[in-house]
């Protein structure tokens, strides 16, 4: 075994940036074309690549050969030889659409249901494309926008009254009425209207707050919104969901059934390996209302900032409940190398700035790491050393507590 480099697959979705992802990596700037997301992982949409004896392999297939040696004993099995996590970074120039993940169980049924329906993997109305759920926690790289879940039912009215329009003034009252139905009634609503009166009603919102915008960012980012997304009454989302501004090394976790959307800003997003989406507003994509309904869960939730917390000299974590990844940051200088514990799972390793190298304990190769490398350290291997002045992100997954 040895520390592999990967090659990786760019999503070129509209709302990337287009010199965030290239900078890192080293391409042309501006790119070509829109570069939203860089997936490091096995997902079918996206498998990253190694070079293994000469042939260029599938990820993947790299670990179905050697399952222990990658993955460790413990995660194949647990996992039925997979990687369990999906690494990206993510570069949202303009804001993405307001979304919700489903819990495992309802991933499993969903696709089952869809793969009965005959529905193609890559059809447009699909919303099921694997069996798994997807939990993810986003690092900001730079200050990020985002939306994270409901705010509290006075907030939500208080926020919402001043912008708004008529046609859903009735359910927005019976949010104070009955709480966790009322917010559920209101977003149905909202959601049901026909095309005519959600352009209506997003021409009164914006000419309400035009003139608040200076009060309040909440108010400023429903203008933005309304100029990104004509006729979308997810203009409205500021108001609804928690708007969080992440400082650069900030994270938010998102567990099943959060509705949220990323606003701006570049970040690492790590996640279980799944690209299942339930969409709610903000896109021109499919919009599933009777599926988004029975996935959201309809209470409010406090968005706890995550802090790195100091691991081991030169590392620092990310504390999230996911079993399938963890999240951690290290920090090499000239004068502290970052030396690894001997006792790891599989690691995806993103080098976010300087450069230095990289080398197993007991081993003479010595790999080279600089801005933009992305590496695969196997489990079977020993202790690593980096040197030099580097930060890395890594991507790991949590070895069960019974593991010696």
């Amino acid at each position: 075994m040895q520390i592999y480099r990967l090659e990786n697959v760019i999503q070129p979705y509209a709302w990337g940036s287009r010199t965030a992802i290239a900078e890192l990596t080293g391409q042309p700037v501006p790119s070509a074309q829109p570069q939203a997301e860089l997936w490091m992982g096995t997902h079918s949409k996206g498998p990253s690549t190694v070079l293994y004896h000469g042939e260029r392999l599938p990820l993947q297939r790299l670990i179905q050969r050697h399952p222990f040696e990658i993955l460790g004993k413990s995660i194949s099995e647990k996992f039925d030889g997979a990687l369990p996590c999906l690494f990206k970074v993510l570069a949202a120039a303009q804001p993405l659409s307001i979304q919700a993940h489903p819990d495992k169980s309802r991933a499993v049924e969903g696709f089952e249901r869809e793969n009965r329906s005959g529905i193609p993997l890559d059809a447009s109305n699909r919303n099921y494309r694997d069996n798994n759920h997807k939990p993810e926690i986003i690092c900001a790289l730079t200050p990020f926008w985002g939306l994270n879940g409901f705010r509290p039912f006075k907030e939500i009215h208080r926020l919402m009254a001043p912008v708004c329009p008529k046609v859903i003034e009735k359910p927005l009252q019976g949010l104070l009425e009955s709480e966790n139905r009322g917010l559920k009634d209101l977003f149905e609503t909202m959601m049901r209207l026909s095309a005519d009166q959600k352009a209506s009603a997003c021409a009164e919102i914006t000419e309400k707050a035009v003139p608040l915008k200076d009060s309040s960012p909440v108010y400023e980012w429903m203008i933005k919104l309304a100029g990104a997304y004509p006729g979308d009454l997810g203009i409205l989302s500021p108001a609804l969901l928690n708007l969080i501004r992440l400082k650069p090394g900030q994270a938010m976790y998102l567990p099943a059934g959060q509705l949220h959307a990323y606003l701006d800003g570049v970040g690492i997003e790590l996640m279980a390996n799944s690209d299942n989406v339930l969409r709610g507003g903000l896109t021109p994509k499919h919009v599933d209302v009777d599926e988004l309904l029975r996935v959201v869960r309809f209470t409010p939730t406090p968005v706890d900032i995550i802090q790195a917390n100091p691991l081991r000299p030169g590392e620092a974590v990310y504390p999230c409940p996911a079993e399938e990844f963890a999240l951690g940051r290290i920090n090499a200088t000239p004068d502290r190398p970052y030396v690894s514990s001997r006792k790891r799972s599989v690691e995806l390793l993103l080098c976010t700035s300087g450069k230095g190298t990289i080398c197993c304990e007991g081993s003479t190769e010595v790999l080279a790491v600089a801005r933009g490398d992305s590496l695969l350290v196997p489990a079977g291997l020993s202790s690593y050393t980096l040197s030099g002045e580097v930060t890395v992100y890594k991507a790991s997954v949590p070895l069960p507590h019974a593991d010696p």
